[in-house]
This record gives C-alpha cells, sequence and structure tokens, in this order.
C-alpha cells in the first residue's frame, strides 16, 4: 500500500515540479542579482523550498541587511507553513511514526499542501513523500537555471513564467469547489476578503503572509463553526480511501 502511494505521489508531483522549474527560474535570477552564485542559489531552494521567504531573504540581501532584518523578515513572510503544519498533523493517521511527521514538516508549502488536503479522508504519508520527491528537485533545477542563464531570456518571457503556479491552484480549488458549496463559498468569501484587505489602508499596509494569516484564521475558524464536519464522516472517509 505504501508504494502504491508512493507512486500515485510521484506522478501527482509531475507537474508541481514543472510549475515550480518555471516559477522559481525567477527565483535565481534574483539570487544572481542578489551577488549569490548558481551552486549557493540552488542549495538554498534544496534546504527552504519557499519561494515568498526566498525571494524576501535574496532581496534583503540585495539591500545589505542585517542577520536581524533577515530573521524577522522570514518568520514573518513564512508564518503561514505553521498553520500548515497544524492541518497536515490533524490529516496524518494517528499510527504515523515521528519520522514521517519530521520528514513532512521539512517540506510543508503551498502547492504540496493543498493536494494533500485535498485527499478524502486520512493522509498516507509516502503519497506525501512521493510529491516531495519531485517537486523537489524541479524547484531547485528551476532556481539553478535561472542563476546561471536566467538573464538570456527577454524580460517579457520571464515574467510569463511566474504565472505558471496559478493555473496549479485553480486545479487545486476547482475539483473541490465544484463537489462542495461549503468550500465554493469559503473559496469565494476568502478572494473577496484578500481584495478587500488590499484596499483597506488599515490591512494594506500589512505584509502579504500576515494578511493571510488573519483571512485563514478568521474565515477557517468561521466556517468550522457554521459548517462543522462529523468526526464519524471524516473516518469513515478514511476506512473508503
Amino acid at each position: 500500500m505504501n508504494t502504491k502511494q508512493f507512486s500515485r505521489g510521484l506522478r501527482v508531483g509531475v507537474p508541481i515540479s514543472l510549475g515550480y522549474l518555471a516559477v522559481s527560474f525567477t527565483l535565481g535570477i534574483t539570487a544572481k542579482n542578489a551577488g549569490l552564485s548558481a551552486f549557493q542559489a540552488t542549495l538554498t531552494s534544496l534546504l527552504v523550498n519557499a519561494s515568498a521567504g526566498q525571494y524576501a531573504a535574496f532581496t534583503m540581501m540585495a539591500a545589505q541587511g542585517g542577520y536581524w532584518e533577515i530573521a524577522i523578515l522570514e518568520a514573518v513572510t513564512n508564518a503561514r507553513y505553521i498553520l500548515m503544519s497544524c492541518a497536515l498533523s490533524q490529516k496524518l493517521p494517528a499510527a504515523s511514526k515521528l519520522w514521517h511527521r519530521l520528514v513532512i514538516g521539512f517540506n510543508v508549502n503551498d502547492e504540496i499542501f493543498g493536494m494533500a488536503i485535498a485527499e478524502q479522508g486520512k493522509l498516507n504519508p509516502f503519497y506525501y513523500f512521493g510529491m516531495m520527491t519531485v517537486a523537489m528537485p524541479g524547484w531547485a533545477l528551476g532556481t539553478f537555471l535561472g542563476t546561471s542563464v536566467g538573464n538570456v531570456l527577454p524580460a517579457n518571457v520571464v515574467s510569463a513564467l511566474s504565472v505558471g503556479l496559478y493555473g496549479m491552484f485553480l486545479a487545486v480549488i476547482i475539483p473541490a469547489s465544484r463537489k462542495s458549496k461549503v468550500i465554493l463559498g469559503v473559496v469565494v468569501v476568502s478572494m473577496a476578503a484578500s481584495f478587500a484587505l488590499e484596499c483597506i489602508p488599515l490591512f494594506a499596509s500589512l505584509a502579504s503572509g500576515t494578511r493571510i494569516i488573519l483571512l485563514t484564521v478568521v474565515i477557517a475558524a468561521g466556517a468550522a463553526l457554521l459548517f462543522p464536519v462529523k468526526e464519524e464522516e471524516k473516518e469513515g472517509e478514511g476506512h473508503g480511501a
């Protein structure tokens, strides 16, 4: 069963990896402009694998920011992964081993998290491992190529590559929204609230990561209170998966 789930994760991870390859290409250009070598930028992508956090760090490096400034910026930018990790911890079977949780915790990011949460019932850790195995090298390779040959491509081509993951996000939320009116409502409310916070001066000044955390906590809590999922239903889904 674990081998089958790992193989399924490999297949699901292929489009994620291709999207990462395109998007991290622009990240590599940012790293090169910050003075990093191809090796340094690629190693960063292998160890961190967080787009917004890496962009923020490279930008701060280019501006000659201090260690504490970079550390604080990273903490704010990547704080949303705390919420994702909490959600994944509830998604894993109670019998999951510690090393399963540690490996998953090493690579919590938006796209793989979206595919994992979309699973019916409990999440098999080896399905997650399969996605990681394909997706992480794609992110690192794109960073390497962007650092090495990124400045050769025209600016409009590089800009076009950066929209690749938006299609992937749509592929994650649309099927789930078609099956559940509650999920569809949450998606619509989330989009409208995100746009509203961008326009309200009080919230527009906040970092994007902070706004995401606020929206996630408030909207998710509201949906859980208004449309609770019975534990019996969740367990039934897990046995049928």
